[in-house]
């Protein structure tokens, strides 16, 4: 192939790559906007919703759209009761202390990839893709579910954009970032409005893993890379700023995928690592991020 093909080619994983990434940090992101809480287990959220998935089509014969149907369901919905239990029982009586959280967060890391050990096991294991077919370019064939997966991608982050900018759900969200204490003197129940943030934040890394989990595999230790890219966009676009977020995913993952193909992915991660260094030394906030004053 010529450097065209190579370089659609490129894009085409680039693009899945930032298209899950950004649905993942964007889970982060959330979480840090509304609660100021660094979530260091956010990868294990991913992670438990991948192993769910392998685990819910493996429940469920025949076709296997019908597995993982449950498991788009299924996965979320157990991630999130786990994040709700877990800033029931610490974050919240740690009145999110944002260095205790830190500390507690890394125990949930290390509890979390444990259980999934004992239960779960060591094996790597596949996730059949629940549609099956190529688009066929001049050059190459491409799997057809890698585009299924960044449309559904850019569908969740719209629908979390509609709900925060556009309901009152999402209003009430702003309010208590912006102030927490006045907005518990308008009667708004904060600590509800943090269950459902953290809750809503893994569940969306818990949907980035399901999605991604068919051309990957399930794996107890596979939530660390994506806690890293996840806090090298956020980073970069801006703690807090969901544009951001979707921006800094866009130039990571198209990025990544690039280099990867033409170079190595050992240099698109030093370059990615000098990018954060960069925009720590001279824009600490990130590129969208605002001065907090």
């Amino acid at each position: 192939m010529d450097f065209g093909p190579y370089l659609l080619l490129a894009s085409l994983e680039g693009l899945v790559t930032a298209a899950v990434l950004a649905l993942t940090a964007l889970g982060l992101s959330l979480v840090f906007g509304v609660m100021r809480v660094v979530n260091v287990a956010h990868g294990e959220f991913f992670m438990l919703g991948a192993v769910l998935t392998w685990a819910f089509t493996s429940l469920i014969s025949g076709h296997a759209a019908f597995g993982f149907a449950l498991a788009m369901i299924g996965s979320p919905l157990i991630v999130g009761a786990i994040a709700l239990l877990s800033e029931r029982f610490v974050l919240r009586r740690l009145n999110y202390d944002p260095e205790a959280t830190i500390v507690a967060t890394i125990g949930m890391l290390y509890i979390l990839q444990q259980l999934a050990l004992s239960f779960y096991g060591p094996e790597a294991r596949p996730v059949t893709a629940p549609l099956n077919f190529r688009i066929q370019f001049p050059w190459f064939g491409y799997a057809g579910y890698k585009l299924v997966v960044v449309g559904v991608s850019t569908l969740f982050m719209l629908a979390t954009w509609f709900v925060i900018a556009r309901t009152r759900m999402g209003l009430i969200m702003r309010a208590t970032q912006y102030d927490r204490e006045t907005a518990q003197a308008f009667a708004i129940p904060v600590d509800r409005v943090y269950a459902g943030v953290f809750a809503a934040g893994a569940m969306l890394a818990a949907m980035a893993a399901v999605l991604i989990v068919p051309i990957q595999q399930a794996h107890y230790l596979m939530g660390l890379d994506p806690l890293l890219l996840s806090f090298i966009v956020v980073i970069i676009g801006g703690l807090g700023s969901l544009k951001g977020t979707v921006f800094a995913a866009l130039l990571i993952g198209m990025s990544d995928g690039i280099i990867s193909v033409f170079f190595s992915p050992t240099l698109a991660k030093i370059l990615a690592t000098l990018l954060v260094a960069l925009v720590l030394v001279y824009r600490p906030q990130g590129l969208f991020g605002e001065v907090v004053r």
